[in-house]
């Protein structure tokens, strides 16, 4: 979620995650508020969509409309973020990295914290670097780490226009996992195209969400960070 604080955007998505396309409990990955922004009616909005599903963090490094970092630490920001969610009392164990960032200090802040990312994708993002930090996994599995820790990967699979793409095509892989941004749903056409996508996923696929998949799966692949990336 990039704009949990405007109304337009918070109406629709807040009516897509209690209508249930496809018969899918729909994650809420939210941006904490920034540069003055109102907490307590993020807090209110926060606590809502956990009821519907499942709740993550979603950190912007830099700024609310500057996902990627540049600069300061981006570690300690998971850190300072994760201890101001549990401070307020939301439970909260499944992140995505603003701009599908990572490096090895935020996979083991995220690993520390007993969090499952979701930052990997099964596609590289066109609008990234050839060298931009980001994990590139297909599948969960657990990434290994120098500290020795294990992160569980949830990767994203399917952005929201290859999701529609296949409505009438094999999805492939175990796992299908797609994103959208609740700015999306403020175009009809794009809003239109998921609930249809889910709808045909949730008919031709068990359903299932991100907090099932993380106390139910069990990967048998691990890898190690710098084989994950790229």
């Amino acid at each position: 979620m990039e704009r949990p604080l405007d109304d337009g955007v918070w109406e629709r998505f807040a009516t897509l995650q209690a209508r249930r396309p496809g018969g899918f409990r729909i994650a809420a990955l939210m941006r904490p508020p920034d540069g003055g922004e109102d907490e307590v009616a993020w807090l209110g909005r926060a606590r809502a969509a956990a009821e519907r599903g499942p709740l993550g963090l979603h950190t912007h490094w830099t700024a609310p409309d500057h996902a990627r970092p540049t600069g300061g630490d981006p570690a300690a920001r998971v850190r300072e973020q994760a201890e101001w969610l549990r401070s307020r009392g939301l439970d909260v164990a499944l992140f995505c990295g603003g701009g599908w960032y990572t490096d090895v200090a935020v996979a083991e802040a995220l690993a520390e914290l007993g969090y499952a990312d979701c930052t990997a994708t099964g596609f590289r993002p066109s609008y990234l670097a050839a060298d931009a930090p980001r994990l590139g996994v297909g599948e969960p599995c657990y990434v290994e780490l120098p500290s020795g820790r294990r992160l569980l990967e949830l990767p994203t699979t399917h952005s929201l226009g290859m999701l529609a793409r296949r409505i009438l095509l094999p999805y492939g892989g175990s796992i299908v996992h797609a994103y959208f941004h609740d700015t999306d749903l403020v175009d009809s056409f794009r809003r239109t195209a998921l609930v249809a996508a889910l709808a045909s996923l949730g008919a031709r696929r068990r359903q299932t969400d991100l907090t099932e998949l993380q106390r139910g799966i069990r990967p048998v692949k691990t890898m190690s960070f710098a084989n994950s990336r790229g």
